[in-house]
């Protein structure tokens, strides 16, 4: 494991247009390492990697859309580390059968919405990661997705029962889950440490 050291001169940056970006910031911060609300595209050129939290997509592609930062988001993403959480995990994927989604097409695999279930449906479960975490990971699924059609270059770090709900591409990281729910800041150390430190 890198030395805490490394982190010292890392700004993660977390998209603030919806979903629960001050979890992951507070994710972060447990690790000692700064993150950045992205608001603009003058934001993306202070920030060594990027965070898609989750939300809801279509909301999401309108708010990037409307705020003009859909076109500087995917080409800074043509080098910087990403992780996407459920929606955000939606958005890095092929581009999906809705016009109103607009997918940024980082990660070989296509994604079902709420595949799940709706919100009153949303559960809790231990996901045994060992290529992640020393324990098991305690996963809060909110209308989550579902990762399909997974091309032979992603790589599989987490599966619920016969379903991979963490991948891993190159520099995109993408979870159908939400991480930054939970105390366990072990996924977003595994993100900075195996990914992002990895890239520079």
């Amino acid at each position: 494991m890198p030395h805490p050291e490394a982190y010292n001169d890392l700004t993660i940056g977390i998209m603030a247009m919806q979903g629960s970006f001050a979890k992951h910031a507070y994710s972060l911060g447990n690790l000692g390492i700064k993150s950045r609300v992205i608001r603009s595209a003058e934001d993306l050129a202070q920030v060594d990697a990027v965070i898609l939290p989750g939300g809801e997509s279509t909301t999401m592609t309108l708010l990037l859309e409307n705020e003009g930062l859909w076109e500087p988001l995917n080409e800074a993403l043509k080098t910087l580390p990403v992780f996407g959480t459920c929606a955000g995990a939606i958005l890095l994927g092929r581009q999906i059968d809705d016009p109103r989604v607009h997918c940024f097409e980082k990660i070989d695999v296509e994604t079902v919405r709420n595949a799940y279930g709706r919100q009153v449906e949303s559960f809790t479960t231990a996901l045994v990661m060992p290529r992640v975490l020393d324990h098991d990971f305690h996963a809060i699924f909110i209308r989550a997705p579902k990762f399909e059609n997974i091309g032979p270059g992603v790589s599989t770090l987490a599966v619920y029962g016969a379903e991979q709900v963490m991948l891993k591409q190159g520099n995109v990281l993408i979870a159908s889950f939400h991480p930054e729910l939970t105390d366990d800041s072990g996924i977003h150390k595994y993100f900075i440490d195996e990914i992002v430190l990895k890239s520079r």
